[in-house]
């Protein structure tokens, strides 16, 4: 949908997505450094994706990922030039309000400096962060599995 005044256009459609622009974004993001093409165009295969556009141009993008219950956010930035201009606020006010995600029980990210922003959505710190554990494919604590997932 487009604000004709703005030339502001937010989109669900992935066949929109500039994958050139989105990989260079994310590939020099402290989040996903080195992420190849192929990684970029399998997430947004798998994920509800989100455009931003001006005039045409897409100027941020952002990712979630969801089972109906609840929901990861991931992704999501507006390249550089265009920062500070409230596009992150109208990418997450269109993406948090869809049908299908609106009403969601469970909404997660992870952010290293934008707390302020996601926080004006209602996002909040966890109060419980004990009960939360992440698994890397590089965690040598879990390499321990591969052998014994043969044991049968």
């Amino acid at each position: 949908m487009e604000d004709i005044e703005t030339g502001v256009e937010f989109s669900t459609d992935k066949s929109k997505i500039d994958i050139e622009l989105t990989h260079k974004f994310l590939t020099n993001s402290y989040w996903a450094k080195g992420r190849t093409i192929e990684a970029v165009k399998k997430s947004i295969e798998n994920s509800f994706c989100f455009g931003i556009y001006l005039n045409g141009a897409q100027i941020g993008f952002a990712r979630v990922l969801s089972d109906n219950v609840l929901a990861y956010v991931t992704d999501l930035f507006i390249i550089e030039e265009y920062r500070g201009k409230g596009f992150s606020k109208v990418l997450l006010e269109k993406m948090l309000s869809q049908p299908e995600l609106a009403e969601l029980d469970l909404w997660f990210l992870a952010t290293k400096d934008s707390q302020l922003l996601y926080e004006k959505f209602g996002f909040t710190m966890i109060t419980n962060p004990e009960m939360y554990m992440t698994r890397s494919k590089n965690s040598i604590e879990t390499k321990w599995y591969k052998s014994s997932a043969t044991i049968g």
